[in-house]
Parts: structure tokens; sequence; C-alpha cells
């Protein structure tokens, strides 16, 4: 598949979602680079903002298997994973499998569970595979997590450790919508009675997995230069230098920075990797890898504004 095809069927993909989903354009597009550079979201708004409704209507577009797990405090690990399970008729164990064998999978308020069910995602998140009782089961090569949170509630919840956040490509902050795009939602559904489903709406998948496959096989075609590379390392590396920051961005930041900057040029049909690339993706991926420092906390700076002045305060190639 050619650059330019896969231009095409970005510009598709978005058509379709808008189908059903008012607004939420800027969320959308990180949502394709994630799944051409093969990452996983976390979207972070209060309720009511689309969240879940977006990656179901971005599943059925797609044609992916869509999976929802609602966390809960409850929640074990082989609520999500599975279990093998005997079978009194033929004295075996069966294979029960759990949600996360979709190939879309929505993690929705993750931080209302505990830190141990929240680890039950890592490997699959990491390396798209399952052990259950030391047999490895592989994941679809398609498998992608989309996970929500509210930023509001602190009660009942538990902060997602480092080592989870740092297996999500971006972290998307879900704002409310505008005022011309919440009267369209409220003309749009304020008639209907109860959720609204993609399908009901006309949204019908565009793309099948070997036209998906092909596509995300094209981003080899996507050139990274190495004036590119030297930017993406400085601009990562001043994360761990800044006096407002007690962590810095690690170097899986910095490849997986890369592989979302060859995504997005690939979904605009380009050939090459330009520094707007860099800078349009730097927040989202930087965001939830950064730790204010006591002093910058006290003071109420933010870390998406430290960024920018990150962005901004690094030379970019010509």
């Amino acid at each position: 598949m050619s650059l330019a095809d896969v231009g095409t069927l970005a510009a598709a993909i978005r058509a379709e979602v808008a189908k059903a989903v008012v607004g939420q354009d800027e969320i959308l597009d990180h949502l394709l680079v994630a799944l051409f550079a093969g990452g996983h979201v976390l979207l972070e708004g209060p309720p009511g903002t689309a969240k879940t409704f977006l990656a179901q209507t971005f599943a059925t577009t797609l044609g992916l298997d869509f999976g929802r797990i609602q966390f809960t405090p409850d929640l074990m690990p082989g609520d999500i994973l599975g279990s093998n399970l005997f079978n009194f008729q033929t004295s075996a164990f069966t294979l029960t499998r759990g949600p996360i064998f979709h190939e879309l999978l929505l993690a929705d308020e993750i931080n209302r569970t505990p830190p141990k069910t929240q680890a039950a995602l890592l490997e699959a998140m990491q390396e798209r595979r399952v052990t259950l009782d030391g047999e490895v089961h592989a994941l679809s090569d398609r498998f992608m997590v989309v996970a929500t949170q509210n930023p509001i509630e602190s009660q009942g919840v538990y902060p997602l450790p480092e080592a989870q956040l740092d297996r999500f490509l971006f972290k998307l902050l879900v704002a409310y919508p505008s005022a011309e795009e919440e009267a369209r939602i409220v003309a749009r559904y304020g008639e209907g009675r109860g959720a609204p489903k993609p399908a009901d709406l006309g949204v019908r998948a565009v793309t099948h997995p070997a036209q998906l496959a092909a596509a995300q096989a094209s981003l080899a075609q996507v050139t990274l230069a190495d004036t590119i590379v030297d930017y993406i390392v400085r601009l990562v590396r001043a994360t761990r230098e800044s006096g407002d920051l007690v962590v810095g961005a690690s170097p899986r930041a910095a490849v997986l920075l890369a592989g979302a900057a060859r995504a997005r040029a690939a979904l605009d049909g380009r050939e090459y990797v330009i520094p707007d690339d860099v800078k349009a993706l730097a927040t989202s991926v930087l965001r939830h890898r950064l730790m204010l420092s006591p002093v910058a906390e006290i003071e109420g700076k933010q870390v998406e504004a430290i960024v920018a002045a990150m962005v901004e305060g690094t030379e970019a190639p010509r």
C-alpha cells in the first residue's frame, strides 16, 4: 500500500467516525497514530465526554473485535486474562479466555482497580501475549488498549504505577465540547433512548484486517532522518535536566516518539518525518512520563507547560 493510499484510508476512517461522534478530532487523530504505531492510549476526562463511545465507534470503523472491561475495586487478574477451568465431562482443563483476547480493549476507569489487577495488562500491552499457568497465548497483532480514567474523583481510586503508565504511547486529555458542538450533540441524541450504538447510526467498517496490516506495514516507507533523531534525543534528554522535574523521560519515550512521528507522517501521506510531527506529539507522549519536583508543584506549574517550553527551547532542524 502506498502512503497516498494510507492518507485516503485515514480520511475515510475520520469521516465514518464523524457519523456518530461530534468533535474530538484531535483525539481521533491521536488514536489513528497510536493504531499505526502499535501503541496504547490513556484517555483522561470527566464522565459524559464520549470516551467510551469514541473507542467503540473507532473499533467498529476499523472492523476490530471490541471488548470492554469495567474496572472495579474487586476485579481480579483472572477476570481480565481468563483461566484454565476443569471440565468434568472431558476430565481436562479448558481455557476460558478473558476479555483481553479482543483486538481493541476498552479498559474503562482503569484507576478504580488495585495495582495487582492493573498489572495484569502489562505483559499483554508490552509483548502482545498472555501467560496462563505457564502457557503462552499470543494476542492479535492489532491488539490495542484504550484506557479511560476520571480525574475528578479521588476516593476509591488507585493511581496507575509508573511502569503501567510507561506502556501507554499517549495520555490524552478529553475536554468538554464547545458550545456549538454540545448543541449538535443534544440535537442529534436528545430524542434518543438509551446509549447510542455506532451500527444504528450508520457506522460501518471501512477496512479489513489485510488492508489494515498493509497500511501499518507502509510505515517502513517513511524516512527518519538523522537530524530528526538528534532532535528527538535532545528533546527527551532535556526532560532529565530540568529543575522542575524529578523524573524525566526514558529512552523508551524517545523510541515511541519517533515511531509515533513516523505514523503521523504516513497518515499525512508523507515519506519523511518533519519537526512538526515531533512537536505535535511531544506533549501527548511525555506528559505521563514526567514527575514534577515539589517546588514546581507548590508553584502550581503544569507538566504540559514545561514540555511546551522545552519544545520551544530545543532547536529544531531546518
